[in-house]
């Protein structure tokens, strides 16, 4: 069946590719995107799908959302704010009111029985720290612990790990499912409540919706300019020009990596999959990886032998360890094909085809020093 379908965000890294496999399928798209100069310095990236209808507007702005549901089956509400910058209510407009306003006017204008499907993208970072459990106290496990974000109090002090509160011993995590909920940064806050916003409402008025919590997502298209997020953009903009990267905090923290095709496969997936409404769904890469590790499989996918620089520098308000439990999904039939060298290979790809220039990373470097989101161990 073909749909009529908007992708807010329909320009970026996720809803580019969304857009791509949708009208591959013969569905008609339409692309919502304010080409915000932090992940489009240059306007209009030359990769969009000439097949896409393309309106310019923003997802704050309830008269845009207006124009841009007319005629439309299913929603997929892409566009959104991130880095860890202190412009706290930048998050709360962009991701949690533009939700609110697209169900706003959907219940308005009475268009909520037209509606085949919301697909929501939240993010990882819901679940915060996620779950650990301590092995001395639980050495059988069962007795799982949520720890709090680390303050400065420790970090400056070079103590990275959660430890047991009752015996000190260094918690061990726990890959975290759905019902971990436990936002410790702006970015987390603006994207559940987004998560509620969307699951509430659509019981509520009848609107079939589905929320994605993305892991770590790589491939061809990311955004060189984000100031904060990518590991793999950091890395790559190094390797780049042959300079040594910074890896933050000691490189043992664990996350993990999900390749944007496999991504785009869920998100397809759950659009055909009424057994997917009204429900969160994890979608991970399934393997964790500690940055160090991650680092040392670009050094040998790209056969680049530069040593990474480890100087005790952390980042205000990083997790420690953070992997997606993804079995839920996996239920629908979803599983990642993909590999992390697989991702590696495409970014590279793509970055070397880009006008990089050398001082992109440098500048992101220096505005999180400036606003105090890079810091240093005190000796």
């Amino acid at each position: 069946m073909a749909y009529r379908v908007l992708v807010t965000g329909g320009a970026g890294f996720i809803g580019s590719h969304t857009v791509d496999a949708l009208i591959q399928k013969g569905n008609q798209v339409r692309i919502l995107d304010n080409f915000s100069k932090r992940v489009h310095p240059h306007g209009r990236p030359g990769y969009l799908n000439a097949k896409a209808e393309l309106m310019v507007g923003d997802v704050r702005e309830k008269g845009v959302w207006e124009e841009a549901l007319k005629g439309i089956d299913v929603v997929y509400h892409f566009a959104a704010y991130q880095d860890y910058l202190p412009d706290f209510s930048t998050f709360f407009h962009v991701n949690a009111v533009s939700t609110a306003l697209l169900y706003e006017v959907l219940v308005e204008k009475r268009m909520t029985e037209k509606i085949r499907k919301i697909i929501v993208a939240a993010s990882q970072a819901v679940m915060g720290e996620g779950c650990h459990r301590c092995p001395t106290c639980h050495p059988e496990g069962g007795h799982f612990i949520y720890p709090s974000i680390r303050l400065e109090s420790q970090l400056s002090k070079g103590k990275w790990d959660h430890q047991c509160s009752v015996c000190n011993t260094v918690l061990q995590w726990v890959p975290s499912d759905e019902s971990v909920v436990h936002p410790c940064n702006q970015y987390a806050l603006s994207k559940y409540s987004q998560e509620q916003i969307a699951l509430n409402l659509s019981k509520r008025y009848g609107i079939p919706s589905v929320v994605l919590r993305y892991s770590i997502v790589q491939g061809e298209r990311q955004s060189f300019y984000n100031a904060y997020s990518g590991a793999m953009r950091i890395f790559a903009l190094c390797l780049l020009f042959d300079s040594s990267p910074v890896i933050f905090e000691d490189g043992y923290q664990v996350r993990d990596f999900v390749n944007i095709k496999d991504v785009v496969d869920a998100n397809l997936l759950v659009l055909e999959n009424d057994a997917a409404n009204g429900r969160v769904f994890n979608v991970g890469g399934g393997i964790p990886w500690t940055i160090l590790d991650f680092y040392r499989s670009m050094q040998q996918t790209l056969k680049k032998d530069i040593e990474p620089q480890i100087p005790g520098r952390y980042r205000f308000g990083d997790t420690r360890h953070i992997v997606s439990d993804i079995t839920r999904l996996k239920t629908l039939g979803w599983s990642p094909r993909r590999t992390v060298k697989d991702s590696i290979s495409a970014f590279w790809s793509y970055i070397i085809g880009q006008k990089t220039q050398r001082g992109v990373l440098e500048f992101a470097q220096q505005q999180m020093k400036k606003l105090q989101v890079i810091r240093e161990v005190q000796h």
